[in-house]
C-alpha cells in the first residue's frame, strides 16, 4: 500500500483518471494576454489556438513559464486581495504543452484558488517534496491528504525528465504571488 492507502495499482489507475480528465478539461485556464502580447500557435486555424502572454508583457501579479526540456509553457495570473492576510482571490493561467503540465495546473487552480497566500506557498512546497521524492510519497500522511487529488503526481516524480512538467504552473504561481504581494507594497 501507499502512504496515500491504496494499492500501487489504485494510484496508476486514479493517476490516469486525473490527467486524462484534467487535461481535456483544465479548470482555471483563461486567455487573459494583453493584445500587445498576442502570439498564435503555430497552426492558427487549429480550435485549440492558445493565447499567451511573453515575460516582457507580464503584469504584476503575473509569471511566464517555459519549460526548454519539452517547450510547455504558462502563464500564470494570480490576483490577491488587499487585506490581511492576503488571499488568492483569482487564479488563472494560459498557455501548451503536455498533459501533465496542463493537469497539473488545471489541480494547483483547485486546490489553491481561495487560499491565503500563506496556505498557497505551503501547498507548493509540499508540491515540490512530493516531486522530489522518486515516487516514494511523502512520509506524513497528512500532508498527502493536504494535496488531494495533486497527490497522484507522485507517479511522475519517478521520472525525472516530467517533473519539470509537473511544477511549471508551480513554479509560476510562486513567481506570480511574489510579484502581486510586491506591487501591493
Amino acid at each position: 500500500m501507499s502512504d496515500y492507502g491504496m494499492s500501487g495499482d489504485e494510484l496508476e489507475q486514479m493517476y490516469q483518471e486525473v490527467i486524462l480528465e484534467a487535461s481535456k478539461h483544465p479548470h482555471g485556464r483563461e486567455s487573459f494576454a494583453p493584445d500587445a502580447a498576442v502570439e498564435q500557435s503555430a497552426d492558427a486555424a487549429s480550435a485549440d489556438t492558445t493565447v499567451r502572454a511573453t515575460h516582457e508583457y507580464c503584469t504584476p501579479g503575473e509569471s511566464h513559464q517555459f519549460n526548454p526540456t519539452c517547450g510547455d509553457e504558462a502563464t500564470v495570473h494570480v490576483e490577491v486581495s488587499d487585506s490581511e492576510p492576503h488571499t488568492i482571490e483569482r487564479l488563472v493561467w494560459d498557455g501548451h504543452g503536455c498533459s501533465i503540465s496542463q493537469a497539473s495546473l488545471s489541480v494547483m487552480v483547485d486546490l489553491v484558488n481561495g487560499k491565503t497566500v500563506d496556505e498557497a506557498m505551503h501547498l507548493e512546497q509540499v508540491f515540490h517534496q512530493l516531486m522530489e521524492s522518486r515516487g516514494a510519497g511523502l512520509n506524513d500522511d497528512a500532508l498527502e491528504d493536504e494535496l488531494g487529488d495533486a497527490v497522484v503526481f507522485q507517479g511522475v516524480s519517478k521520472y525525472p525528465m516530467r517533473i519539470k512538467c509537473a511544477l511549471l504552473g508551480w513554479e509560476g504561481l510562486k513567481d506570480s504571488v511574489a510579484k502581486a504581494l510586491a506591487a501591493k507594497n
